[in-house]
This record gives structure tokens, C-alpha cells and sequence, in this order.
């Protein structure tokens, strides 16, 4: 990636997840954040599975995917439900599916179990004629963790590697539970470790543009964020002023910047 070079606001919009995920979400809600999908030309709003044909209705038309969540946020359901709701997604319009990665089976080591989850996804989305999306929640993980589910992918030609669901909170010493969702050490690992032909998505903390740039240069072409309007609306100033850049090789995420 070539540092302090030109991005297009356009650019921008095509990396975004627009997350539209939280549990307390209304209907109504889920309408104003695809309508603002729409706005923005975003890659995809990304909905519960419930909200499939809602999100179809509202995007049928534009430039704007249905990207689905699947056993959200945990990824503890049976492979064969986990199948059963990734077709029925596909069915009601989705184009995109993101998927949780078994933690307790990775934690364990059972690879064999971690391996037939996602091989069994991936079938059931290409064979829809969706791609998908491998949900790591690299804050349970450790880096061995990481660079196994990196190989296990790239062998099965998944579409995309994710880091977070944004949701993956872990009991801190002091016992509150908090997350960092994408790290820049997180993200250049996956990026090295995984096939050139696995995309990279980065969830949990990527707030700004000027994250968003960050992350970009390490690699990353899809973010899921919740910030989409502030974040194109300043990539469309920086690009009319003509300093919609690239960052230096220092570039990095904002501090403390939490939330999906």
C-alpha cells in the first residue's frame, strides 16, 4: 500500500459494514440505518437475521448489500442451525454472511470441530451465491489462535477474515468486562498469515477516518462501523480539500476508541 497517497470518498463507502447490530435495536431504527446505508453507498448494512427481508425491501435497488450475522455474537449453536439459518438468510435477500468461529472449540484446540464449522458455512454461502465472513473475536484468543484460523481459511478459500463481533466482552482483573476489538498487532498478523486472497475485515474500534485510513494501510478493505456518517461525511471534506490521504507508516487507532 503506498503511503500519502490519494483515496476517494467513494473508496471509503465501499469499505463500510454499516452495523446496524445492537439488541435493543427497534424496526424502525433498522429502517433509518439502511436508509442511511443508501445514502452513503456503503458496501453492506449488516442486520440480525430477522431484519434480513427488512433490510432486502429497503435496499432493493441501490448499490447497498445485505450482509447477515449468523449465531451472533457467540457462534455456540449447532453447525447443522448454524447452516440452516445461513441458507434461510441467503433466501431472504442476503448477499453477505458473517459467522462466529467456535472460541470454546478454538480455545480447546479441537480443530477438526473449528474446521467443519467453517467449511460447512462456506459451502452453504457460496452455494447461495453469498460470500462469507469468519468472525475470529480475537480478544479470547492468543496469537497461535489467530494464525491457525488464518490457515484454516485460506485453505477453504473463505472470502473475508474478521476480528470482532464487537460484542466479544472479557472479564478484565479488576472485573469489569471490556474489549479492544481491532489492534493494529491483530490486524497485521492476520494480514501476514492469511492468503493474499482472503480479504480482511476490521470490527470493534474502528470509530474515524482517520482509523479507518489506519487500518486500510495495514491491509484491511471492509470495516463494520456504527460512526458510517461521520466518517464519510469527513472523507468527503478531506477529499474536496485535496488531503484525503493515505498516513504515514505511523499511522495507528485512535486511543481508548471502543464500540462497534
Amino acid at each position: 500500500m503506498n503511503m500519502n497517497s490519494k483515496v476517494t470518498a467513494e473508496q471509503i463507502s465501499k469499505m463500510i459494514d454499516h452495523s446496524l447490530l445492537h439488541p435493543t435495536m427497534t424496526d424502525a431504527q433498522i429502517r433509518e440505518g439502511c436508509e442511511l446505508s443508501k445514502k452513503y453507498h456503503v458496501a453492506t448494512a449488516c442486520v440480525k437475521p430477522y431484519s434480513v427481508p427488512l433490510a432486502a425491501d429497503i435496499l432493493a435497488g441501490s448499490d447497498v448489500l445485505v450482509c447477515s450475522v449468523i449465531c451472533f455474537p457467540h457462534g455456540n449453536g449447532q453447525i447443522s442451525s448454524q447452516v440452516a439459518e445461513t441458507a434461510l438468510a441467503i433466501r431472504e435477500g442476503a448477499s453477505e454472511i458473517d459467522m462466529v468461529a467456535n472460541a470454546g472449540k478454538i480455545l480447546g484446540g479441537d480443530w477438526d470441530f473449528v474446521t467443519a464449522q467453517i467449511r460447512a458455512m462456506n459451502e452453504t454461502a457460496v452455494s447461495g451465491g453469498a460470500i462469507l465472513k469468519v468472525i475470529f473475536e480475537n480478544d479470547y484468543l492468543q496469537p497461535e489462535h489467530i494464525v491457525r484460523l488464518c490457515e484454516i481459511c485460506s485453505a477453504l478459500e473463505v472470502a473475508f477474515i474478521k476480528t470482532s463481533t464487537g460484542y466479544g466482552f472479557v472479564k478484565q482483573a479488576n472485573g469489569d468486562y471490556n474489549y479492544r476489538g481491532a489492534t493494529e498487532n491483530h490486524l497485521k498478523l492476520m494480514r501476514h498469515h492469511a492468503a493474499d486472497k482472503v480479504q480482511i475485515k476490521a470490527a470493534g474500534g474502528v470509530r474515524t477516518l482517520d482509523d479507518t485510513l489506519a487500518v486500510r494501510s495495514w491491509g484491511v478493505t471492509r470495516i463494520g462501523a456504527t460512526a458510517t456518517q461521520a466518517i464519510i461525511e469527513e472523507a468527503r471534506k478531506r477529499e474536496a480539500a485535496g488531503t484525503l490521504l493515505m498516513p504515514g507508516p505511523t499511522g495507528s487507532l485512535a486511543a481508548g476508541s471502543g464500540g462497534y
